[in-house]
């Protein structure tokens, strides 16, 4: 086949979206003469898309370069932006930020007005979003989109109105920048974004899915971007990132072999970029769910060396593994450090079943109330779930039962509503409890019945056990403790229990300091939480 052959075969398969084959036809076509700068641009975004980063920054460089020769800066700054863009996703902040900098002096050098100018404000705004001013990247990106409208340039567009969707999600105003950005991803299902700049949308607007708790548009882009990866099956670039939010939907949704195969797989898609610590992270966080803590435990520090910190997943594990004060202090540690609203939302969350664990009850409330303002503020069904649950935890702790049958059956309407199962079963639980407390034993049996058939349905053995005989001996609590701690539980002082049991005082101090040691905990209300837990009460 002919050079011109094989030009014209990439083009054709450029265009086709058939990245593998538009690589080597267009690879080889430049083998035996330099391609042009317009056609080196598709030799990087096909060898990017397809998973040859660094071939793809090597094309990118030589475009750039070539532009210069020819005179074209506008060119030559175009391909030095993508360059950095591509730099920046793989993590190298230093050499994207010079090639950000060298394609701004090249357009200000030649007093050059174009549309790159307004792809040169997307870094800058995104910056001033990260750092905490929020109205200053939507200026940005509102001059962004004001200079795709003047060029009539669609990828600007998009990229515009999705930034400005973002800033103004951090502004509060949430409906608005929802609202942007499914109007900036209309253009992307139309088929009127370039493909690099599609993945980064779908990848944008998931992750604000992420940050206002919206799992059902989560799901329903998730499941967009699931059918354009498929679309074009020569594919890498953005598969890995679709398998891992796929696979978040699907743990809360219950489905969670799908979930371990698709984040394992992203894993391996991920492994050199960023995003692989969050993938780690997500694989620890089913492994947990299903006990595996070994796997847990490696997946999590997976996650930390590739810059994920495990929390509040490895706060969690060290709860379900009975270290109760290591989970404490590792969450009372997590709080101290994190600033972000979703990802404190979900250590607030984690926060309060952990303390209650560990007997620290006026800690979990305030952690409690903090989630509940949240909750409020953002107005997503996902967040208001894990408040009222949590507070319907705290208020069960507190002995105020009403409140915590009003709070634990919001939570569990929600969580029927949006199909998360391990939570509705937890939250059963709880309402096992409440039912307990009023005297209810049919309605204790039936919500017990629920959890046990949910947790089943998930094939979570630990819990199942404890689900089917309720009753039963309290692991490691002889049966005269187990006694003690019914009555120690319904707020009774060590006079009272021995007037009951008909033992001494002493000899109830000694079986309370017996319970303490055993659980691990150190104040009655924290033995309490143990027992709420375990459906011993």
């Amino acid at each position: 086949m002919t050079r011109a052959q094989e030009l014209e075969h990439g083009r054709d398969a450029f265009s086709r979206r058939a990245w593998g084959e538009a690589y080597a036809r267009l690879a080889a076509a430049d083998h035996e003469i330099a391609l042009d700068p317009e056609d080196l641009e598709r030799l990087a975004a096909a060898a990017y898309l397809a998973g040859r980063e660094d071939e793809s920054e090597a094309c990118w460089e030589r475009a750039h370069r070539a532009f210069l020769e020819r005179g074209d800066r506008e060119g030559a700054a175009r391909s030095a932006w993508w360059l950095a863009v591509g730099l920046q996703l793989r993590g190298a902040v230093a050499p994207a930020s010079g090639w950000f900098a060298r394609a701004q002096h090249i357009l200000d050098e030649a007093g050059i007005e174009c549309v790159v100018r307004g792809y040169l404000l997307i870094p800058s705004a995104i910056q001033r979003i990260v750092q905490g001013d929020p109205a200053a990247g939507d200026a940005l990106f509102n001059q962004a989109a004001e200079i795709a409208r003047r060029y009539g340039d669609r990828d600007l567009a998009c990229k515009a109105g999705q930034g400005r969707g973002r800033a103004l999600i951090r502004l509060g105003r949430v409906r608005e920048g929802v609202a942007l950005l499914d109007e900036a991803m209309v253009a992307v299902i139309a088929g009127d974004v370039s493909p690099m700049l599609a993945g980064d949308a779908y990848c944008t607007v998931l992750e604000a899915c992420q940050e206002i708790f919206d799992l059902r548009r989560a799901y329903e882009w998730t499941t967009s971007l699931a059918r354009w990866c498929a679309a074009q099956p020569d594919l890498v670039r953005y598969r890995g990132e679709c398998l891992l939010y796929r696979a978040e939907v699907m743990q809360l949704r219950g489905k969670w072999d799908e979930a371990v195969r698709d984040t394992q797989d992203a894993c391996e898609l991920l492994m050199s970029r960023p995003a692989a610590g969050a993938a780690f992270y997500r694989l620890g966080e089913i492994h947990r769910l299903r006990r595996e803590f070994d796997k847990a435990e490696a997946a999590y520090m997976h996650a930390n060396e590739r810059g994920r910190k495990p929390q509040p997943g490895l706060s969690l594990l060290r709860l379900a593994q009975e270290r109760i004060a290591d989970a404490a202090a590792s969450i009372r540690s997590a709080l101290l450090d994190t600033r972000a609203q979703a990802t404190r939302a979900r250590i607030l969350a984690a926060a309060v079943e952990i303390l209650l664990a560990a007997g620290d009850l006026e800690r979990a409330c305030t952690a409690a109330e903090e989630l509940a303002q949240i909750a409020r503020a953002v107005d997503a069904p996902l967040l208001s779930g894990m408040s009222a649950h949590a507070t319907g935890a705290v208020r069960l702790s507190q002995g105020d039962i009403a409140g915590a049958g009003t709070s634990l059956r919001e939570a569990w309407e929600i969580w029927r509503d949006l199909e998360m199962p391990y939570d509705e079963a937890q939250t059963c639980l709880l309402l096992a409890a409440v039912c307990g407390q009023r005297g209810d034993d049919d309605g204790r049996r039936l919500e017990l019945d629920a959890a046990r058939k949910l947790f089943k349905r998930l094939n979570v053995e630990a819990p199942l056990a404890r689900v089917t005989e309720p009753s039963g001996p309290a692991g490691p609590l002889s049966e005269r403790e187990l006694q003690v701690l019914h009555l120690l539980a319904a707020g009774k002082t060590n006079r009272a229990i021995a007037e009951d049991l008909f033992i001494s005082e002493k000899t109830v101090a000694r079986h309370v300091s017996n319970i303490f040691d055993k659980l691990g905990v150190s104040s009655r209300s924290a033995a309490t939480a143990w027992a709420y837990q375990r459906n011993l009460i």
